[in-house]
């Protein structure tokens, strides 16, 4: 079974960037980036397919966020600019089905322990 691993959250200002990092053990067909704000549920931010690089993106982020990967590295990015208040949440990554791209995050598992990312205003 595929084992995630996040990294690269942090705190931040209104207006700034990240950069997030989903490293891979394991085969995975898509990878999907997902938060979490405290009493809030699970929500897809967005999401790639390993073959293919197709994508898709919450309303909420497009413009603004970007997700890529690095095949050699089996790592999956999440380039966070133009960071708003509301996008404070932790931030999780999870395995995604062999059909291809889904916002629902039951469909995903395999989640990793989560990064934090805290946006000031």
């Amino acid at each position: 079974q595929v084992q995630l691993m996040e990294s690269g959250g942090g705190a931040v200002q209104t207006g700034g960037s990240l950069t997030l990092s989903c490293t891979a053990s394991g085969r995975t067909w898509t990878v999907g980036w997902f938060r979490q704000a405290p009493g809030e549920e699970r929500t897809i931010v967005a999401a790639i397919t390993w073959i293919g690089g197709n994508t898709q993106y919450a309303d909420s982020v497009k413009g603004r966020f970007t997700i890529s990967r690095d095949s050699a590295e089996k790592t999956v990015y999440l380039q966070m600019n133009s960071l708003k208040p509301e996008d404070t949440a932790v931030y999780y990554c999870g395995s995604g089905p062999e059909t291809g791209l889904s916002p629902w995050t039951e469909r995903y598992n395999s989640w990793g322990q989560g990064t934090q990312v805290t946006v000031s205003s």
